[in-house]
């Protein structure tokens, strides 16, 4: 039988099969032989061994259509990440690695900013336009009153979305939002770091209507950039496109040379410069890894 992996914790396997139901399943030894790890997502060949008990054997791993390492998924269309709109503040450098991981797996991004009601009208007017020319559609909620969720829903219908973020942004809350029926665990803030604690432990796999799936991740705190030459980190930026035929020379890196098309635009306000000053941090950081 063929089933997908919804569920990996200890060893064990939950695979839904379409029709049959869920089953526990084991590894088998060929797939650690051959150094294929299972992941949440992946369309797998079971055999049961106990029809009743609902236990059997994950045989093989089907192709996959594409794989993440952090977080580790398969077979997925698009990513839903989460951010706090205040509480904890918003860390757009992360998001940035983010969005620039993303892509380098093609995938499209949807940016969510949650908690609309700890923030102002003009702290999610800002976001909007820092990230509105970024390639990715941005979206604001407020999770555990269900306003914006609807939208949410909207852009996830047939579609398998991986559902990410840092801890404490409401995750669960959105989760649970959307299927009331995962009952998944809602954290606080630590008062003393403002940081989430973590209550997302293992990635789940999760049904949200018909073709409709989400796979719930564990927060994350840091992301390494993908490998790349520094001089390609501007193909991640969609915004410095259209600016960057106005630069004088050919191969403008956007940092200390003059006549810069991406520079002026965001003198001009073209560009947002929270965008901008993202882009200097992280060329610099692909440079010195580069150096070492």
């Amino acid at each position: 039988m063929i089933g997908k992996i919804m569920k990996g914790v200890g060893g064990l396997y939950e695979v839904y099969v379409e029709g049959e139901g869920i089953f526990t399943c084991s590894a088998k030894g060929i797939l650690r032989y051959k150094s294929i790890k299972p992941l949440i997502g992946d369309k797998a060949e079971i055999e049961v061994i106990d029809e009743k008990q609902r236990s059997g054997n994950l045989i093989s791993i089907l192709p996959r259509r594409n794989e993440l390492i952090r977080p580790a998924v398969a077979n997925v269309d698009q990513a839903l990440v989460v951010f706090a709109l205040r509480d904890p503040e918003p860390h757009l450098n992360l998001l940035d690695r983010f969005l620039i991981q993303m892509q380098d797996k093609g995938l499209p991004v949807i940016i969510c900013f949650n908690k609309t009601d700890r923030g102002h009208d003009e702290d999610a007017k800002h976001l909007a336009q820092v990230y509105e020319k970024s390639g990715s559609k941005v979206l604001f909620t407020q999770a555990n009153e269900g306003l914006g969720v609807d939208e949410v829903r909207a852009c996830l219908r047939d579609k398998t979305t991986v559902l990410a973020g840092p801890s404490g942004v409401g995750k669960s809350t959105m989760l649970n939002a959307l299927i009331p029926d995962a009952e998944v665990q809602t954290g606080d803030i630590s008062d003393k770091i403002r940081r989430g604690k973590h209550t997302t432990r293992h990635t789940e796999f999760f049904h949200v209507e018909k073709d409709t799936y989400l796979l719930d991740t564990p927060g994350f705190s840091s992301l390494f950039l993908p490998e790349m030459e520094p001089e390609h980190l501007q193909e991640y930026y969609a915004e410095f496109s259209e600016p960057a035929k106005e630069c004088r020379f050919l191969g403008c890196r956007h940092r200390k040379e003059p006549d810069c098309g991406v520079k002026q635009a965001v003198a001009e306000g073209r560009i947002a410069k929270e965008r901008y000053e993202n882009y200097l941090l992280l060329f610099d950081e692909l440079q010195k890894k580069k150096r070492y």
